[in-house]
């Protein structure tokens, strides 16, 4: 189990020589995922050695140019390199439609399939479901229909206890599927047992990441998030610039660390610089003084939680 993202882009606005806007890939519990696509997201696929091969499940927060317009031309590439692996993609609706349309102009429909996940709820709402793995959206507050996504890992399943089983030589090893399942031991004789709870250990705490794109300082994701291991969250701001919160609908990196202290995060992620600061460090300092556990996103970094 463990939680390993990699920062690709994580600039606002423009994409300029050194800084790149949106784009993050995140491997959890063995399943792979692309978060928004800003331009550029493909030639950073590269430079950071993620397999292109690898991504089957794109999340597009919202319909702005820094958060998908890496989009079409991913897309494009993939054709161009024989794909065959079916591509799903879920964002705001209206997403089907722009990329379509640009495919259906330049005459490029894709030999894999492409499925596409609309969304418009403003209620927080399972999207993606396997055996290991859940994704909620999370809404947010921008000035566009806007989602963020919470990974969460599903409950593995109970340890083995060798000592306790070893102790006990009626367990066979075609037993161990269903202790590993939370079953008791049943003996042949069928009325005694063995408490699963004597046998077993509790499974690893499911870990979970929780990506809050662009939004205004908007407490009601807390409770969505509550208790994430890893929370990014978008501080566009200082508290210098705060009355531009208002009308551009980003937060500052207070704000941030407001929404990670009162959700208990483990571990705060700030990124979606504005390109009026210089000296990102001062984003890490303002938050720190409301929540401890804070570091800056920049492209090509990595955060692994075990």
């Amino acid at each position: 189990m463990s939680i390993k993202l990699t920062i690709l882009g994580c600039h606002s606005a423009s994409p300029r020589q050194n800084a790149f806007p949106t784009a993050q890939f995140l491997e959890i519990k063995d399943r792979n995922f692309l978060i928004d696509c800003g331009e550029g997201t493909q030639t950073l696929l590269r430079k950071h050695k993620v397999s292109f091969s690898k991504i089957k499940h794109i999340f597009i927060s919202h319909l702005h140019g820094d958060h998908f317009y890496g989009l079409i031309g991913l897309i494009s590439t993939f054709g161009l390199n024989n794909r065959e692996n079916d591509l799903h993609i879920y964002g705001p609706k209206g997403i089907k439609e722009v990329i379509t349309l640009q495919i259906k102009l330049a005459k490029s429909w894709t030999k894999y399939k492409l499925f596409f996940h609309e969304l418009e709820s403003n209620e927080s709402e399972l999207i993606f479901e396997d055996k290991k793995i859940q994704v909620y959206t999370i809404p947010l507050k921008h000035r566009v229909y806007t989602n963020g996504f919470l990974f969460q890992e599903k409950i593995g399943e109970r340890k083995l206890n060798m000592d306790a089983i070893e102790a006990n030589p009626e367990i066979e090893i075609c037993d161990y599927h269903n202790l590993k399942k939370g079953k008791d031991f049943v003996y042949e004789d069928g009325q005694t047992s063995i408490s699963n709870s004597k046998l077993t250990y509790p499974p690893n705490k499911p870990l979970s990441y929780a990506f809050c794109s662009d939004t205004q300082y908007h407490p009601p994701v807390i409770p969505i998030i509550k208790n994430v291991d890893l929370l990014y969250h978008e501080a566009t701001f200082l508290e210098d610039k705060k009355e531009l919160t208002e009308r551009t609908k980003h937060s500052t990196a207070k704000e941030a660390a407001a929404i990670a202290k009162e959700a208990n995060v483990g571990r705060l992620i700030l990124g979606h610089y504005s390109s009026r600061y210089d000296d990102l460090n001062l984003f890490k300092e303002e938050a720190s003084t409301i929540f401890p556990n804070v570091s800056l996103a920049e492209s090509g970094k990595v955060f692994e939680i075990k």
